[in-house]
């Protein structure tokens, strides 16, 4: 990936100030590490009429990969060769706009300890990206960027010069003017916008990253026309991100237009108690639903398989009926956050004894997981691939064989629900497959019959008259347990 940042100048401001704004000395060559490769700051030009700084992003596919938040999608058992086969290492994206973060962190802030006055002072700058991916084609570059004050250019990259009848890629070749903005105020706006067009993130978005966006978009976001589009895409389409975004922007936008700080807008109304319910999480819908269920089946010793980062274990805890809780998890990255919220390190004697984690994975039988009342698999079958359902099958149904065993998996017909999802789009990068309701049952009912196991079906969440609920959940149970008494669970 490649970036460069240029500005002229005049004896009285020389162009090379533009070191001091980006604290990189022209004259030297820079490397910096990153989580994902290596960035380099050279400059190609600097004199005092005309200074070039390029920022040179060199990204490790395979580690990219390994601590991305995906390993491709759909029910391929190869679909995650895309994820090493692609234009990740030279197409802008959030891996240059969290780099220009990191090496140009003073710049963005405005900070100058050499210079203080230079900061707040515009100057005549040109950024050039030679390929930038846009979801939306040269005119919503044209969009975002020319409300903020910038001359656009973006022309579109033909997918390949030699055949032209192609026609053109995704990606624009983007230049930006201007006379009249800040090197700190062009490094927020590429911060954000960035993401934005190519409209993907490499990483997991968490509820900080609220906090980033409101820091970059300060002084620009709240009165830009696209606002909702950038916030929703900034946010990975996050429904209750970009609402909370939203509403502190319209805060500072009040704000700005009563000439008050935001704090005084935000207590200007008297705190009253909300008339209108919010909607309960699924995810606590779908804690409910298990603990409902391992309740009914009479379950002490439980097993949580593909527990995560604890939080159904941390939910076990609370009940002293369930006398022994075994997390289960591949990863020990999951088990070293679920034993933090667990805070096992300073859990009491008599409670610590009713919780282990153990790492270990479910498509191999295990002897440890032998003689338990109750597992639970909750949404975990759909982050393997298809053909290796069977052994993971074998390994809690024909081995360890617990007398009861709760699944929960998405409901792929529900999908069309989620505004946010996109069409043809699994709820989550890691899913090998979503089921429907039939294929989900005609699964559940033939491992039933091949394990000696009955099977009751419960809904989970609203349950829509015409594509069912968001949520499904299995219960296998042996001993003749009926469909009636797993939904009446």
């Amino acid at each position: 990936m490649f970036l460069t940042i240029s500005t002229t100048g005049t004896p009285e401001r020389p162009a090379t100030d533009l070191g001091f704004l980006l604290h990189k000395h022209p004259d030297n060559a820079q490397t910096f590490s990153t989580s994902y490769g290596t960035a380099h700051v050279l400059y190609p030009e600097a004199a005092a009429d005309r200074c070039t700084a390029a920022l040179l992003l060199e990204v490790d596919a395979v580690a990219l990969v390994r601590r991305g938040k995906g390993k491709g999608r759909g029910g391929a058992p190869d679909a995650a060769l895309a994820q090493y086969v692609n234009d990740r290492p030279y197409a802008a994206s959030s891996l240059l706009a969290v780099a220009l973060s990191a090496v140009f962190s003073s710049a963005m802030r405005g900070v100058c300890a050499a210079k203080p006055e230079l900061p707040a002072q515009p100057r005549p700058l040109r950024i050039e990206v030679p390929a930038l991916p846009a979801r939306g084609g040269a005119g919503l570059v044209r969009a975002l960027f020319e409300p903020l004050g910038w001359t656009v250019s973006a022309e579109p990259v033909p997918l390949d010069t030699e055949f032209p009848q192609w026609g053109d890629s995704r990606y624009v070749s983007l230049v930006l003017e201007s006379e009249r903005l800040t090197v700190a105020e062009a490094l927020r706006h590429l911060y954000v916008l960035l993401p934005v067009l190519d409209d993907a993130k490499h990483y997991w978005v968490s509820s900080d990253e609220v906090d980033k966006l409101l820091r970059a978009g300060e002084g620009w976001l709240p009165d830009h026309p696209e606002q909702k589009l950038i916030t929703s895409r900034y946010l990975s389409r996050r429904w209750s991100l970009t609402r909370q975004a939203m509403e502190r922007l319209e805060l500072v936008r009040l704000a700005e237009a009563d000439d008050s700080a935001v704090e005084e807008i935000d207590n200007a109304v008297e705190a009253e108690a909300e008339t209108e319910e919010r909607p309960t999480p699924l995810a606590v819908l779908r804690r409910e639903a298990i603990l409902t269920a391992l309740t009914q089946s009479g379950a002490a010793r439980v097993l949580d398989l593909g527990c995560g980062q604890g939080q159904l274990v941390q939910a076990l805890l609370k009940d002293p009926r369930f006398t022994e809780i075994v997390g289960v998890d591949v990863s020990v990255r999951a088990l070293t956050i679920a034993s933090r919220r667990l805070k096992l390190d300073r859990m009491g004697e008599r409670q610590a004894s009713r919780v282990r984690l153990v790492q270990g994975s479910l498509a191999y039988t295990d002897t440890r997981l032998g003689g338990y009342d109750a597992a639970v698999l909750s949404e975990v079958i759909e982050h393997l691939d298809l053909p290796r359902l069977p052994a993971l099958e074998y390994a809690v149904f024909g081995s360890a064989r617990p007398r009861t065993v709760v699944v929960t998996t998405p409901n792929v017909e529900y999908n069309v629900r989620w505004e946010s999802l996109p069409a043809g789009h699994v709820r989550h990068g890691d899913h090998r497959f979503e089921w429907t309701r039939e294929e989900f049952r005609g699964w559940a009912a033939a491992v039933a019959e091949r394990h000696g196991y009955d099977v009751g079906f419960v809904p989970v969440g609203p349950d829509d008259p015409e594509v069912g609920p968001p949520t499904q959940m299995a219960v296998f149970t042996q001993g003749g347990a009926t469909e009636k008494e797993a939904k009446a669970a």
